[in-house]
C-alpha cells in the first residue's frame, strides 16, 4: 500500500471512530440533559463555562456557541478563578464544568467555594462517580469506547463528543427561545454574517437622481439616451404622480430591433413591461437576492404601498453588499 493510502486509512479511522461515540453519545442522553437544559432557561444570571488542558479548550468553544445562540455565556479558567476570577461568579449563575476524568484538580479544588455560592452546577464528565460528578447539582456523562487516537492517550472521540453534546445544549435552548436569524445577526453585526441577516433592501438601493425614469409617451429615442445616461440597463416607466407603469430594459431594446424595421415614432408604453417586479424598502436584502434569481432578473424596482418608485437595486448593489 502506498503511503498516502495508509494516511487516508488512518484519517478515516479516526472520523468513523469519533463518528460512532458521537452515536453513542446521543444514545445515552437522558433525563439529567433535560434537567439541564432546564436549569439553563431559568437561569437568571449568566451561564459559566469552565475546564482545564483539552477541556478548557472544549469549553472556551461551548461559552462561545451559547452566548451566540441566546446564552449569556462566558468561559472562566479554573487556575485563574482561584486566583480571584472567581469573583466573576454571582448567585443566580450556572456553572458547566467538564472534565474527562472528573478529578481535575484545578476543577475539584474550586468545588467547595463553589458550592457556597448560590448556583447551579452541572458536570460533564465520563464517570458518574467522579468528585465532581457527585458535587455536582446536574451531571451529564458523556463516555466514550475508545479515542480514536490509536495510543488511546490523547483526548480525541472524548473531546469530540463532550463539544457535541455542548452543541446539542446549545440549539436545544435556541429551538426552546424561538430563537431567530434576526436574534442571531444581533450577535454578529460585523463581515458577511451580519450584512446578510440585517441589511434591508432601502440600506443599499440606489435611488433620486441615481434613477432612470421616464413617462411613457416619450420615443424609444429618448428612453435610450436617458437609460444609458444612468447606466443600469433598464429604464423605469412612471405617470406624473411617480406611480410605477413598466420597465423597459436592455434586453427589451434588443428585441425591439429584432421584431421592428423602423422604431422612428415608436413610443416607450408599445414596449414596455407593464408589470415589473418589485420589493418594499424594508424587506432583507437576502430576500430581494432570491426573488431575483427565482425570476432570473438582475434588478428590482423599489415602491411604496400605493406602487410609487421610491428606488432601485440590482445584482451589482447585493454584489457590492457581500450578499450575493
Amino acid at each position: 500500500m502506498e503511503q498516502h493510502e495508509q494516511y487516508l486509512d488512518w484519517a478515516r479511522e479516526v472520523l468513523r471512530t469519533e463518528s460512532a461515540c458521537l452515536n453513542e453519545a446521543a444514545e445515552s442522553l437522558d433525563q439529567y440533559f433535560v434537567h439541564a437544559a432546564q436549569a439553563v432557561l431559568a437561569c437568571k444570571g449568566r451561564v459559566v463555562v469552565t475546564g482545564v488542558g483539552k477541556s478548557g479548550h472544549i469549553s472556551r468553544k461551548i461559552a462561545s456557541t451559547l452566548a451566540s445562540t441566546g446564552t449569556p455565556a462566558f468561559f472562566v479558567h479554573p487556575a485563574e478563578a482561584a486566583h480571584g476570577d472567581l469573583g466573576m461568579i454571582a448567585d443566580g449563575d450556572v456553572v458547566i464544568a467538564i472534565s474527562h476524568s472528573g478529578e481535575s484538580d484545578e476543577l475539584t479544588a474550586l468545588l467547595p467555594a463553589l458550592k457556597r455560592k448560590k448556583i447551579t452546577l452541572i458536570s460533564i464528565t465520563s464517570r458518574p462517580t467522579s468528585t465532581l460528578a457527585r458535587t455536582a447539582d446536574i451531571h451529564i456523562k458523556v463516555a466514550v469506547s475508545r479515542e480514536a487516537c490509536p495510543l488511546g492517550l490523547a483526548p480525541t472521540s472524548s473531546t469530540t463528543s463532550a463539544l457535541a453534546v455542548g452543541d446539542a445544549l446549545a440549539v436545544v435552548l435556541l429551538r426552546a427561545r424561538a430563537f431567530t436569524p434576526d436574534d442571531f445577526a444581533l450577535s454578529h453585526p460585523a463581515g458577511s454574517l451580519g450584512k446578510r441577516l440585517l441589511l434591508r433592501v432601502g440600506d443599499i438601493m440606489r435611488k433620486d437622481d441615481a434613477l432612470p425614469v421616464a413617462h411613457a409617451g416619450i420615443s424609444i429615442r429618448d428612453g435610450i439616451l436617458i437609460m444609458s445616461k444612468k447606466g443600469l440597463g433598464i429604464l423605469i416607466i412612471v405617470d406624473e404622480n411617480q406611480r410605477l407603469e413598466g420597465i423597459f430594459t436592455d434586453g427589451d431594446l434588443r428585441r425591439v430591433f429584432e421584431k421592428y424595421d423602423k422604431v422612428t415614432g415608436m413610443t416607450l408604453d408599445e414596449v414596455m413591461h407593464p408589470n415589473p417586479q418589485t420589493i418594499s424598502t424594508d424587506k432583507l436584502a437576502t430576500e430581494a437576492l432570491k426573488q431575483m434569481e427565482d425570476r432570473h432578473i438582475s434588478s428590482l424596482l423599489v415602491t411604496d404601498e400605493e406602487n410609487r418608485l421610491i428606488g432601485v437595486v440590482t445584482m451589482l448593489d447585493l454584489l457590492n453588499a457581500r450578499i450575493a
